[in-house]
C-alpha cells in the first residue's frame, strides 16, 4: 500500500517508529486538551493564534496558503472551539449551583452533527472530482500534497460510502455532558447514539477517503489520526468519539501547517504504491461497512418506530447504557 522514502535511507522499521511517535503524540495531546478547561483553551484559542501570526508573518514561503489546507485548520479549531463551548459554559447562582448550560440549549447540539456532516460531505466532493477528472489517469504532482493522485471506480465507491456515513448520524439531540469525578474533570461531549459500529464504518470511510485523495498523507493522516481517536473513545475517552476527533484533527492539522515538509518532501514520507486492485479493495470494504450500518439504522428505526433524526434510536444496547450512565 506505501513505499518508504528509501531515497532519504529511510527504513521500514524507522517509517513504523515515526508513525508509532505521531500517533502517540496526537493521542496524548488529545488527553492534555480534554482534561481540564484551561488545557482547552489554550489547545485551540491561544496556541492557533499565536501559530496563525507565525504562518502569515514569518512562514508565508514554507507553509500552506491554498483554500483547502487553511480551511482544513480553522475548520478543525473551530469545531473544537465549539465543542468546548458546549462543554464548558454555564452559569451559576451564588450557591455554586448550575443555573443554565449552553449544552442543555437544543440549538447549540445541531452544531456538532452539523460540523461533522460537512466535513464528509468536503471528503465526498473531492473523491467524486478525483474521479471525474482523474479516470485511470495520474495527475502528477499536485502542489501542496507531495505526489499526484489515480482516478476510478474506487473513488465513486467510497463517495457513496460517505453519504451513507452522513446519513446514518443518529441522536445527536442526546449529547450529554460526561459528569465531573475526582480522577476526570474533563466534561467530554458524550454522543450516547454514536457508537462502536458507526465509528468503525466512518473510520474506514475515511482512511480510504485519504488514500484516494491524499496518498502521501495517508499513512500518518488517514491511519494514526484515525487510529487515536478511536482508541481514545474505545478506553478512556469512552462516548466522546466527535471530540476526540476534532481535537486530534485540530492539532495534527495545526502541525501540518507548520511543518509541511514532513508530509510532503521530507525524509518520512510515505507515498502509495497506486495499485488499482488496493484502491478497489479498501473502497469497496467501506462501502460494504457503511451500507451494513445503514441497513442496521433502518431496522432500528423501524422496529423501535423511533425517528433517528429527532431522537436516539440504539437505546437498548447496552454500550449505550453505559455511556449515558457516565453523564451528569
Amino acid at each position: 500500500m506505501w513505499t518508504f522514502n528509501s531515497a532519504a535511507g529511510t527504513t521500514t522499521a524507522q517509517g513504523l517508529g515515526i508513525w508509532l511517535l505521531v500517533f502517540a503524540a496526537l493521542f496524548i495531546f488529545n488527553e492534555f486538551a480534554r482534561r481540564w478547561k484551561w488545557a482547552g483553551f489554550f489547545s485551540f484559542i491561544i496556541l492557533p493564534t499565536f501559530l496563525s501570526i507565525l504562518w502569515f508573518f514569518f512562514m508565508k514561503e514554507q507553509t500552506y496558503t491554498d483554500w483547502f489546507h487553511l480551511v482544513k485548520v480553522y475548520s478543525a479549531t473551530a469545531g473544537c472551539i465549539i465543542f468546548w463551548a458546549i462543554r464548558h459554559i454555564q452559569k451559576k447562582d451564588a450557591n455554586g449551583k448550575v443555573t443554565w448550560r449552553l449544552a442543555d440549549v437544543k440549538l447549540a447540539l445541531i452544531f456538532p452533527a452539523l460540523i461533522l456532516a460537512v466535513n464528509i460531505i468536503e471528503a465526498v466532493t473531492r473523491d467524486f472530482q478525483v474521479g471525474k477528472i482523474y479516470w485511470n489517469n495520474f495527475s502528477g504532482p499536485i502542489e501542496g500534497e507531495g505526489t499526484g493522485v489515480i482516478g476510478g471506480p474506487w473513488n465513486y465507491m467510497n463517495a457513496m460510502a460517505g453519504i451513507l456515513n452522513t446519513v446514518t448520524i443518529t441522536g445527536w439531540f442526546g449529547i450529554v455532558i460526561r459528569k465531573e469525578t475526582k480522577s476526570d474533570k474533563s466534561r467530554d461531549m458524550l454522543w450516547p447514539d454514536m457508537l462502536w459500529f458507526w465509528i468503525i464504518a466512518y473510520d474506514l470511510w475515511n482512511f480510504s477517503y485519504t488514500y484516494n485523495c491524499i496518498p502521501t498523507h495517508s499513512w500518518y493522516a488517514g491511519l494514526a489520526l484515525l487510529v487515536a481517536p478511536t482508541l481514545c473513545a474505545f478506553t478512556i475517552g469512552k462516548g466522546a468519539w466527535l471530540q476526540h476527533r476534532a481535537q486530534t484533527l485540530a492539532i495534527w492539522c495545526m502541525f501540518a501547517q507548520t511543518f509541511p515538509a514532513f508530509l510532503d518532501s521530507g525524509a518520512y514520507v510515505v507515498r502509495s504504491t497506486y495499485q488499482p486492485w488496493i484502491y478497489n479493495s479498501v473502497s469497496a470494504i467501506a462501502l460494504v461497512t457503511n451500507v451494513a450500518v445503514f441497513g442496521y439504522m433502518v431496522y432500528k428505526w423501524v422496529k423501535t418506530k423511533r425517528n433517528p433524526y429527532t431522537t436516539e434510536i440504539f437505546t437498548d444496547l447496552s454500550e449505550y447504557k453505559t455511556i449515558k450512565s457516565l453523564a451528569e
